[in-house]
């Protein structure tokens, strides 16, 4: 049987990977975006019989709630869930202002959020779904000029795993993903913001801008690749609850991790300590 995907920044990267994956398989798929004249041409040579457009600022909860609407009124149902929308925002923590980390959890958190509250009842009613979370490596490692990035997207693993123990009593499955760097346009000038460098002191690094767009263009990760993993993980019967995406993202998290169960082992009668003494 064929599956309904409802995918948020569907337009590019890795949320156009994602939708294009599921119609090669045969899938139904509701892609939305800010963007309509974007999101159109990224679709422009699909058949519509299989596909849905549909415009969703996610920081916007009613934008969210009517696009859910749509897709339901389309197609009948949701199975799968893909909340990728969101962007970059990179520089030193002391040169980020206050607003702008306001705006990036707009984006990258609440944006979430609002489309899971939009879509969790017709996934409980249906006691049925697939939820997949486009997290990061900067989700798990706290990576330089990442602070406010790392800051949303650990909040979405978060939410992720709270919302994983409330739901699967409903058969809705959650899987976080942690791609490394894929070829996409989140670090493409333009696309990602960055801090004003203001402070001396951290000047001889050279700005936050020349480290990282660099790598633009250089990628490893093939977003139509993870695409199709993400529908391989979607038919799966038992799905993974974390799917950590490339190479190179298996090499930056797998010592941190290692790291810190490390640290827990090494420490665990002092952890135990701060128990009350009866």
């Amino acid at each position: 049987m064929s599956k309904v995907w409802f995918v948020t920044g569907s337009n590019s990267g890795i949320g156009l990977g994602i939708a294009k994956s599921a119609l090669a398989g045969g899938d139904h798929v509701v892609a939305t975006g800010r963007n309509m004249e974007k999101l159109r041409a990224a679709f422009a040579n699909v058949s519509p019989d299989n596909l849905e457009l549909i415009p969703l600022d996610v920081t916007e909860a009613t934008q969210a709630q009517s696009a859910v609407e749509g897709a339901v009124k389309r197609f009948g149902r949701i199975d799968v869930l893909v909340n990728n929308a969101g962007y970059s925002l990179l520089g030193n923590f002391e040169e980020i202002s206050v607003e702008d980390l306001k705006s990036l959890f707009q984006a990258n958190f609440y944006g979430v959020v609002n489309v899971l509250k939009a879509a969790l009842p017709v996934l409980r009613k249906q006691r049925s779904g697939h939820i997949f979370n486009i997290s990061s490596v900067a989700g798990a490692v706290g990576l330089k000029h990442c602070s406010a990035y790392s800051a949303t997207k650990f909040a979405v693993e978060g939410l992720s795993a709270a919302v994983a123990t409330e739901v699967e009593q409903f058969g809705i499955h959650v899987t976080v993903i942690e791609p490394g760097f894929f070829r996409t346009n989140l670090i493409e000038r333009g696309s990602a913001k960055y801090a004003k460098s203001t402070i001396a002191d951290y000047a001889h690094e050279g700005s936050a801008e020349d480290m990282w767009s660099k790598y633009d263009g250089k990628q490893p990760g093939d977003p139509f690749r993870l695409g199709k993993a993400v529908v391989k993980i979607a038919n799966m019967e038992q799905p993974m609850k974390l799917f950590v995406a490339g190479e190179d993202a298996l090499d930056v998290i797998t010592p941190v991790v290692e790291e810190r169960l490390k640290t827990m082992q090494e420490n665990a009668e002092f952890s135990k300590s701060t128990a009350i003494s009866e």
